[in-house]
């Protein structure tokens, strides 16, 4: 059931392990020191307040229902909560917190709240939040310390209230309201819709209230996001929600939900507006975007299932579902809106790469040559204790095969350092498979147990930390190495780069390939370059991690590759 603001007043609720803290119960340790015990009103899919709760419980202190207007009464329609309040957030962690970010805002400013840049004047206070690794988590405590004193000393007579949004909030609910008042609103991924009427049900009633219900159908597909940066000429747009995979390591499922996907009506006409308003980069979004799956009824687009085999060599550990449109189909649909916009995906599973994907990226000039495939580690006994569904002679097999479609692709991955059960020699295995592959970007983490997983349950954290620092610091090295020489191959060739402007550190011209690099510009004084246009480039060195190249002139995208179709690495 989908969690708009009318069904998170039913019968929605907690999930988490100390379900006698949420709904009306109080807390023990408010009791223990003789004040007034803490009420927390906390929604979530197993337990928890329902409508009948409302009506039952009276306004606190002097306010009375004589007194009140609708929009106070937790239990009617309310249509303006805001009133000129203002807010501000801070965003950590992925590309989907943004997105979140931007899908929040448009809720908020709908009902009545303003944006303000300033954390010392707002009315109300969010952290977007990551909970995919423990340091992650422990930055957000570190945070909301240091908002307390906000609260507490520099605002004593005006406090703003505090809420943790995100995927920390679905996992840590109870504890965040327990906090010592640190929090005073929780709201999980799919409940952002009921976020206003949180902030009135604080307000109103309660110590501190939290909607941590996961949807099985909720997209936001019928909200237009409003941009963090307005003036960005990227965007991120958000085509599904949720994972299936239950990878061991991973936490996303128990955070996010199963997995559903906005129809692809909405998609194609959000990147139409997008492309009115001179958006030049779009990127597709998903915790498994490749496995989109749309089964909605279009007028516009009725073909279904091209492209829904898996990658040869590839499984699931769960049952997957027939039917649909599948991302080969979308990306298609999207890249022929606007030949001039360029299209990338984020974060795909190995898995779901079937040729007809692969054509589809070959075939479509505004599509990226970048893809992200995640490897996770080299080692197939390892990749099995993750359940990652492939070996790695399948995996290494895929990106042959891939190489042999689009010649000229470039990949980027993910790495895990010391995984439950981790010996040397199978960490010995995933040097060798970067070795092998060459990655032009990485992302690389040392292994955080997280609660609730499969390897939470299953396996022992047993790699000593100094091993795993250790083994992080190789699989580091060894993806400089191989990336600084690979990057040799684009000096002196010519390439194609989108310009996005001046960096905020030392104010230098840089932009986008379409392999993924950033790249900084020398631009001669006769060229003039606004952000957002395509700029034919000499490429003069490379690192490991970016080019250097000087402008030569103004071009497009179409006209590029018409002189120089994309069958290598440039002339």
């Amino acid at each position: 059931m989908s969690t708009s603001a009318s069904s998170v007043l039913s019968t929605d609720s907690s999930s988490s392990s100390s379900s006698s803290s949420s709904s009306s119960s109080s807390s023990s340790s408010g009791s223990a020191r003789g004040t007034r015990p803490r009420k927390h009103l906390v929604f979530t899919n197993r337990s928890g307040p329902s409508l009948q709760h409302f009506l039952a419980q009276p306004l606190p202190g002097s306010a009375q229902v004589s007194d009140a207007v609708p929009d106070d009464l937790p239990y009617l329609p309310v249509s303006d909560w805001g009133q000129g309040r203002t807010y501000y957030v801070e965003v950590y962690g992925c590309q989907m917190n943004v997105s979140d970010t931007e899908i929040l805002m448009s809720v908020l400013n709908k009902a009545g709240y303003q944006r303000t840049m300033e954390l010392e004047g707002a009315d109300v206070v969010f952290l977007m939040t990551c909970a995919i690794r423990e340091k992650a988590e422990d930055k957000i405590w570190s945070r909301l310390t240091h908002l307390k004193t906000l609260k507490t000393k520099s605002r004593p007579g005006r406090p703003p209230m505090v809420g943790v949004l995100g995927c920390m909030a679905e996992r840590l609910k109870e504890k965040l309201l327990e906090s010592d008042k640190l929090v005073d609103v929780v709201c999980g991924p799919d409940g952002y819709r009921s976020l206003p009427r949180l902030l009135s049900l604080r307000a109103l009633s309660a110590d501190g209230v939290a909607n941590v219900m996961l949807s099985a159908d909720e997209t936001y597909a019928d909200i237009t996001p409003v941009r963090l940066d307005a003036n960005k000429i990227s965007v991120h747009l958000s085509i599904m929600r949720g994972c299936n995979n239950m990878c061991s390591f991973c936490i996303v499922p128990f955070t996010r939900g199963t997995e559903r996907s906005r129809d692809i009506d909405s998609i194609v006409d959000e990147v139409r507006q997008l492309s009115q308003q001179g958006i030049r980069e779009v990127t597709l979004l998903g915790q498994n975007v490749n496995s989109y799956r749309d089964t909605s009824q279009s007028e516009a687009f009725d073909t279904a299932g091209y492209g829904s085999d898996l990658s040869r060599g590839f499984n699931t550990i769960y049952k997957r579902k027939e039917g649909g449109r599948r991302f080969a189909e979308l990306l298609h649909r999207v890249a022929q809106v606007d030949p001039e916009m360029r299209i990338r995906f984020t974060s795909p599973h190995p898995k779901d790469f079937p040729d007809e994907l692969l054509y589809v990226i070959r075939d479509n000039a505004n599509v990226c040559r970048n893809i992200h495939l995640p490897l996770q580690s080299g080692s197939t006994s390892c990749l099995e204790r993750m359940r990652r569904g492939y070996s790695r002679e399948a995996y290494l097999d895929l990106v042959k095969h891939i190489r042999s479609v689009i010649p000229d692709v470039t990949f980027s991955t993910d790495i895990i350092a010391g995984f439950c059960g981790e010996t040397e020699a199978e960490h010995q295995d995933t040097v060798s498979a970067m070795q092998q592959v060459g990655f032009d970007l990485a992302f690389m983490f040392a292994y955080s147990m997280r609660e609730r997983t499969h390897a939470h349950r299953k396996y022992q954290d047993d790699v000593p930390a100094d091993a795993k620092s250790r083994r992080l610091q190789e699989i580091i090295a060894t993806f400089h190495e191989s990336a600084k020489v690979r990057n040799q191959r684009f000096v002196g060739s010519s390439g194609l780069v989108l310009y996005e402007g001046l960096t905020k550190r030392h104010s230098r011209p840089f932009g986008s390939d379409d392999y993924g690099h950033k790249v900084f510009l020398d631009l001669p004084p006769t060229l003039s370059l606004q952000p957002g246009q395509y700029v034919r480039v000499h490429v003069d060195s490379a690192s490991s991690t970016s080019l250097s190249a000087t402008a030569v002139s103004a071009t497009t995208l179409a006209e590029y590759y018409a002189g120089q179709p994309q069958i290598g690495f440039g002339k």
